[in-house]
């Protein structure tokens, strides 16, 4: 998405647990002549994302589009096997991460009277019986994003969420590795069950980013968009 996004002229800032885990992204978008920054912050920490936002308006110009899309997975388990713990980490990333960096953008959106909010769900959030920590926060999200755009529609500001379905990405190989399995053999497991027959590409999602942040999609607002394959309950 921050490829993406670079491309179609954005300047972005990359935002992780430390700079050095932006830069991959950071310089696979300014050797394709984009602009980008990296940034640290953990998204659960309100503190941090304030100082990062602050530093992301000084260097790049006041942010008036925002991605949403950190997240971890704990441990497939029932509701009596969650741990407290596992409960914070997994909605406080998600879901009080969004929070935090969402009302740390507003002010310069609502300022500016234009703005883009893009909330990372999924298709978990329609219930996932050994996950209930992960499908709770994506669940969240939803919430949040009909209440933002409820809110900041009057400013020009949208906000809408993208409920991926299988996506190729880290999260899916550590859990092809949880079920004994390589990650092709995993891979193709799991297209048998989907429409299309086809894993989701990161640049699917990608793409669904791009129409939604685009000055011409600004009717579209308060929308979950499942970016499933068609394998949604």
């Amino acid at each position: 998405m921050a490829r993406r996004l670079a491309r179609d002229g954005l300047a972005v800032g990359v935002i992780d647990l430390s700079e050095e885990d932006c830069a991959g992204t950071v310089g696979a978008i300014t050797a394709d002549g984009g602009t980008a920054a990296a940034f640290a912050a953990d998204v659960d920490d309100e503190n941090a994302v304030a100082t990062a936002v602050t530093r992301i308006a000084a260097e790049l110009g006041p942010p008036t589009v925002l991605i949403n899309n950190a997240g971890i997975g704990g441990p497939n388990a029932g509701v009596e096997e969650t741990s407290t713990q596992q409960w914070d980490a997994v909605t406080g990333v998600s879901l009080r991460g969004a929070f935090f960096l969402t009302r740390a953008v507003t002010p310069y959106m609502t300022a500016t009277g234009w703005g883009r909010i893009v909330n990372m769900s999924s298709i978990s959030a329609l219930g996932d019986a050994g996950r209930v920590d992960y499908a709770s926060a994506k669940a969240g999200l939803i919430g949040f994003t009909k209440s933002l755009a409820r809110q900041l529609g009057p400013h020009g500001v949208t906000a809408n969420a993208i409920a991926p379905g299988f996506v190729v990405s880290d999260m899916t190989r550590v859990a092809a590795r949880r079920r004994g399995r390589s990650f092709e053999e995993h891979q193709r497991i799991v297209a048998q069950s989907i429409p299309v027959r086809r894993v989701g590409q990161p640049e699917d999602i990608a793409y669904t980013a791009s129409f939604l942040v685009n000055p011409e999609a600004g009717f579209v607002t308060g929308q979950v968009i499942y970016v499933a394959g068609g394998a949604v309950d």
